[in-house]
């Protein structure tokens, strides 16, 4: 799908507004006014290379804000070369949708963060586009922030979880501003799916973040948060693919274009590792926010049942089916034996007799199933379970929800897979690759996709998206499906082996 977007010339008589730094000349869209590839903060080169985030510099005169800033430096996947682009290193800045510009608007604001393993993604993704989400009466900015080794190596001489700091840099940044877009600075949710569902955790957990929003949408919430010296020791192994040391003077050497090759080599041959980095070969995710004591004092799951966040409204959930994709992917998808099912029962499972639990909680199923269940409870099901469960014991207002909608342009092979919430939450059901989950849009998906967005929305307004509040003895839980019910958690075998395990920072194995 291509997007029409405004030309210079008819930038030139765009709508304007008046933000810190100067006045942005945008578009006119299907009704909504949009601005694209504003910065809220310098590159992060040179001298700021793997520094905090500073606050960007003001300009003299209109600026445009028609076209997408760069992405961040990351490697192709599924044919997106978005590695490098032409458009310099602007890669922290913010596009925003709003239906009526006006400072007295004051609309609710949802800021999504993107998703991919902390390793790939932008905003300039069709499957990001806001306008039909901002048609439904909010402002819709997204943003990008840095990846891979650029934002979350652990890294000698920088602070740590840069990629977060830059998050919480664009926050600062829609405090300040979103009122001249006709957003209300005061009823700000951040949103966002897989690793952006983990950074919506990580920053109900950062004491940086407190008070820049009042809701939060965590979709498909990973587990995986690392130690400092579990993230040391992968920092180590990518500089040596590079010949640098691991430090900030060493990696500073070199271009940023080529640090993606570098992390993608160690996760190349990741099983290597596996006596020192335990689980987090099964998968290949090298990064992930580090629970470094400062910028991120605990796991969101620790910091939650404390407290923390008490006063945010939460929205999360997951697919029932969440580990599907990853299955094909990998090529084991209809493939998967005996070993590889008693490999990831013995890795991933709870307790020193997990793997023996989850057969007789499952007595029926066969490698496969067994495969794909237990990915799917370590990776996301139950990390999304229990966030709800620290946020609601604590006091904290909570709504939970299982997308239970099987992904149609599969023929329903994928199930309710991982990402397919993506296109039904933003309304793009034909734009973007997990569009390509859904194939052609029916009447069906266009009536999901509608009640998903008016739910999202209005949880942004109201603090509630229309079902009742998740608690300790109903567990009630909103299915996303035709038509959306709500019931009872349904995962419940999964509930029980999961219940007594404690979400930690993993750690180094040391042998």
């Amino acid at each position: 799908m291509t997007i029409t977007r405004a030309t210079s010339s008819e930038a030139a008589c765009g709508p304007e507004v008046r933000t810190g730094a100067g006045v942005l000349r945008g578009s006119r869209e299907a009704g909504l006014v949009v601005f694209r590839g504003v910065p809220y903060a310098e590159p992060p080169v040179g001298a700021l290379r793997f520094a905090a985030p500073r606050r960007a510099r003001g300009w003299a005169g209109p600026r445009a804000a028609i076209s997408f800033g760069p992405p961040p430096p990351q490697p192709g996947f599924f044919g997106d070369e978005l590695a490098r682009t032409a458009g310099g290193d602007d890669w922290l800045s913010v596009n925003v949708w709003s239906p009526d510009p006006g400072p007295r608007a004051g609309l609710p604001v949802l800021v999504w963060i993107p998703g991919g393993a902390y390793v790939i993604g932008a905003s300039s993704l069709p499957e990001f586009d806001g306008g039909r989400l901002a048609a439904g009466g909010v402002v819709v900015v997204t943003l990008n922030y840095r990846l891979g080794i650029e934002g979350f190596a652990q890294i000698d001489g920088a602070p740590a979880n840069r990629g977060l700091l830059d998050q919480v840099a664009a926050l600062h940044w829609v405090r300040e501003n979103i009122r001249a877009f006709g957003g209300d600075p005061d009823r700000v949710t951040v949103f966002g799916e897989s690793a952006g569902g983990g950074s919506v955790a990580a920053l109900l957990a950062m004491p940086r973040a407190a008070g820049l929003f009042r809701g939060a949408v965590a979709q498909s919430v990973p587990g995986l948060f690392f130690s400092p010296e579990l993230a040391t020791d992968i920092t180590a192994a990518c500089a040596a693919e590079l010949g640098v040391q691991p430090t900030a003077a060493g990696l500073s050497a070199v271009d940023p274009g080529r640090l993606p090759g570098a992390a993608m080599a160690v996760s190349g041959k990741i099983d290597r590792w596996h006596d020192r980095w335990g689980p987090i070969t099964q998968r290949q995710m090298p990064f992930a926010p580090v629970v470094d004591g400062d910028v991120l004092p605990a796991t969101p799951w620790e910091a939650l049942a404390n407290g923390a966040a008490r006063d945010v409204d939460l929205l999360v959930g997951h697919t029932r089916d969440e580990h599907r994709l990853f299955s094909l992917i990998d090529g084991v998808l209809g493939q998967v034996t005996a070993g590889q099912a008693e490999t990831a029962l013995r890795v991933l499972a709870p307790g020193p007799d997990g793997a023996r639990r989850y057969r007789e909680s499952f007595p029926a199923a066969g490698p496969e199933e067994l495969y794909e269940l237990v990915n799917a409870d370590w990776l996301f099901r139950m990390p999304t379970l229990h966030l709800a469960q620290a946020h609601a014991a604590a006091g904290g207002r909570t709504h939970l929800y299982e997308l239970t909608w099987a992904a149609p342009g599969t023929d329903g092979g994928l199930g309710a897979c991982h990402g397919l919430d993506v296109p039904l939450v933003f309304g793009n059901l034909s734009a973007g690759q997990p569009a390509m989950l859904i194939g052609e849009p029916s009447a069906e998906a266009e009536a999901l996709s509608g009640w998903i967005r008016a739910a999202w929305t209005a949880f942004a307004a109201e603090g509630s998206p229309g079902w009742p509040p998740f608690d300790a003895e109903q567990r009630l839980v909103q299915l996303l499906d035709t038509p959306p019910t709500v019931t009872a958690y349904p995962e419940e075998a999964s509930r029980l082996l999961w219940q007594q395990h404690t979400f930690s920072a993993l750690p180094l194995i040391d042998r």
